[in-house]
């Protein structure tokens, strides 16, 4: 089998999505499974809709397009500001989209009007991590606009915190959040069916708190795939933390001095840290580099520790190991180490399954999902069932 390449477990993905599913529902919030660190896999999404997710979501419009091609009956969320470039393929792949300017919003009316598609619409206000959103202050005025816009469906409002500046979900950052969704009514006389609190990062408020208010749907992605808190990058209890992985072929197996000799400048990805140990170590050279993975998103297996990383070599000490030339190792991921791999042309991705309705099978890498100005014509209105051009 090819390597490097990357082994999701969807048995593992639908077990983490249905613990948090179980874990919310009873507090009335709904799970929207996040595929962007999964490139829009349909399989994964499957592995959540599986799970209990209630609907979709991704950042990128091609892998919307992915997801729209599979056919699979969920909603499906644009979770990033949709480019005006974009609208027409915005429109024809996502059933929602997550907002925050004006000219965005119209140019998505005209764009659903000459499709005659309704699209709806959450709009997101900025809590303080100063990403994307409008102000407090603002956001009533948007949502009139919103709200008047033909075949634009004001659906609910939005935040998203711990991403851009590491803010911190709390109880009052979530109490704004739900007190402006009655300010939002009360200006449009409508009723929000969705307040999107969030990503990952929610999870140890939504699940600690007594009162969760207007919240009803958690972004969930690094939590289901990694099974770890993206606050602390500690493991969430009753979540499996191996649903993926990174499989690399050793290409060098030598006895070696720990330490470096010889005069030492700049590495080729700038300074390059001190070596542990002295004496002779056995190190190991694994295929694999920054070309296909953050180093400092990757998890050595037991008894094995990282040493460095170039654009094409990871080089480990493996100790007491007995891996040989040719044999494989498995890394754990972290977000960071998964979001490069899983978009990298080196990587190879296979999912397994063993529950009924999924399958152990290669993902083909040979080409990227199609262009997003493909995507209107592809899927708006027509067969959702057809591959991507």
């Amino acid at each position: 089998m090819s390597a490097p390449r990357l082994e999701t477990d969807l048995d593992a993905v639908e077990s983490n999505t249905r613990t948090l599913v179980g874990l919310l529902g009873p507090r009335g919030i709904r799970v929207t499974g996040v595929t962007k660190a999964a490139l829009g896999s349909p399989g994964v999404a499957a592995a959540m809709l599986r799970g209990g997710a209630h609907g979709l979501g991704d950042s990128r419009v091609e892998n919307l397009g992915r997801l729209a091609a599979a056919g699979l009956d969920a909603p499906r969320t644009l979770i990033r500001s949709p480019m005006l470039s974009q609208v027409e393929a915005v429109v024809g792949c996502a059933t929602t989209s997550l907002n925050s300017e004006r000219v965005v919003l119209e140019a998505l009316s005209a764009a659903a009007s000459r499709r005659g598609l309704p699209h709806s619409v959450v709009l997101m206000v900025e809590l303080g991590d100063l990403r994307e959103g409008v102000l407090a202050a603002d956001l009533v005025a948007l949502a009139r606009v919103a709200a008047t816009l033909p075949c634009l469906v004001l659906a609910g409002i939005g935040a998203n915190l711990a991403c851009q500046s590491g803010v911190v979900p709390d109880q009052a950052n979530m109490d704004e959040l739900s007190r402006l969704v009655a300010e939002v009514e009360s200006a449009t006389d409508a009723t929000l069916p969705m307040v999107s609190g969030g990503n990952s990062a929610s999870l140890g408020w939504a699940l600690r708190t007594d009162d969760v208010g207007r919240v009803d749907d958690l972004r969930l992605g690094e939590s289901i795939l990694l099974g770890l808190d993206p606050l602390t990058r500690q493991p969430i209890a009753g979540l499996r933390t191996d649903a993926v992985s990174l499989v690399a072929e050793l290409i060098e197996v030598q006895a070696k001095p720990a330490v470096p000799w010889g005069l030492r400048a700049q590495s080729a990805f700038g300074t390059p840290r001190g070596r542990p140990g002295t004496g002779v170590v056995r190190q190991g050279i694994l295929a694999v580099g920054h070309h296909d993975v953050d180093a400092a998103g990757l998890r050595a297996p037991p008894g094995v520790s990282m040493l460095g990383m170039s654009s094409d070599h990871l080089v480990v000490d493996l100790g007491d190991h007995g891996a040989v030339v040719g044999d494989e190792l498995a890394f754990g991921l972290g977000y960071a180490g998964l979001l490069r791999a899983v978009t990298s042309p080196f990587v190879a991705v296979v999912e397994n399954a063993r529950t009924p309705g999924g399958s152990s099978r290669p993902v083909t890498r040979g080409r990227r999902p199609s262009p997003a100005s493909d995507l209107g014509a592809s899927y708006a209105g027509g067969d959702s069932n057809r591959e991507p051009r």
